[in-house]
């Protein structure tokens, strides 16, 4: 440990808080993760924590999923401005509008999403566990899933139900193209390609693997394969390789690369503990909406 992340945790341990990081982050920061996970397990361990503060190394909704999980707690997200660019491609009057339209529909959330929009929403899901929520409902019911249109639409044909997808994606993984796989297989024929459900249709059509991160993770070590071409973000790269050493990972493309995740520094954590700010507040009413929609996912997880 570097003195500055010694310095970094024992302000953690001074303050009773914990470190959540996503696996996007920079790997400087994940090296001092107390939960280092995907939205999904982030979300679960900002719901069952007993620390009085939490530090979120990810970005502003996940932040917000967590002081809406935990609201006795304090939440820190070192830069307020690292946002999502997917998670603005839907708004709350947006989906007050579609509701108007498909009101006997159920609408599915994608964790990659305001307050705002969670608080309009009947249930979340993550990239973990949409197929396995979308299951879950009465076939007869229509879904409406929202904001990633390229997630609806692999979760409508891997679970067989008619999804309506709102038309929104992830900047970074829609960047990913088939024929930036096709020129990667050419290099690597041995590899097996590996996607996050964020990409597009005709990405994932070559895909030998689609899965969350924490998936893509878990299939990386399960797998007797040793080059492994990698579909989403690069964070998730020093994960990897820590893990499985002997293993040769491959970003799909240079395009892999989120500047919202890399945003919080080391730096930033240090002045958000020595500062307690900017501290993550949610409106009691959006909170306790947006709650009830995350609770119902978790329940399902």
């Amino acid at each position: 440990m570097t003195p500055q992340q010694k310095k970094i945790r024992k302000m953690l341990a001074e303050k009773q808080g914990i470190l959540l990081v996503h696996y996007y982050a920079r790997p400087e920061i994940q090296e001092i993760a107390d939960v280092l996970g995907d939205s999904l397990a982030l979300a679960q361990a900002a719901a069952r924590s007993e620390a009085k503060v939490i530090v979120f190394a990810g970005v502003h909704f996940m932040a917000q999923s967590a002081a809406i999980l935990s609201p006795q707690k304090i939440v820190l997200l070192p830069r307020m401005d690292a946002g999502c660019p997917l998670a603005d491609m839907a708004t709350a009057e947006a989906v007050k509008k579609m509701r108007q339209k498909e009101p006997d529909a159920v609408f599915v959330t994608y964790i990659n999403s305001t307050a705002e929009v969670k608080a309009e929403s009947d249930i979340c899901c993550t990239s973990s566990n949409a197929i396995k929520i979308i299951k879950t409902l009465p076939p007869s019911k229509k879904v409406v899933m929202l904001p990633d249109g390229n997630l609806a639409r692999h979760v409508a044909s891997a679970s067989g139900k008619d999804i309506v997808a709102w038309e929104g994606c992830c900047p970074v993984h829609q960047a990913l193209t088939a024929e930036a796989i096709t020129a990667r297989k050419q290099e690597y024929p041995q590899a097996l390609f590996v996607a996050h459900p964020e990409c597009r249709p005709e990405v994932l059509a070559l895909a030998d693997f689609i899965g969350s991160t924490a998936a893509i993770l878990r299939f990386a070590h399960e797998t007797k394969a040793k080059e492994i071409i990698i579909g989403t973000e690069e964070g998730i790269l020093a994960e990897l390789q820590k893990h499985n050493p002997e293993k040769t990972f491959i970003l799909a493309s240079p395009a892999l690369f989120c500047a919202d995740m890399k945003k919080i520094t080391l730096d930033d954590i240090e002045k958000s503990l020595a500062t307690m700010q900017p501290v993550i507040t949610v409106s009691r009413e959006v909170s306790l909406a947006a709650k009830n929609a995350l609770d119902k996912m978790l329940a399902l997880s």
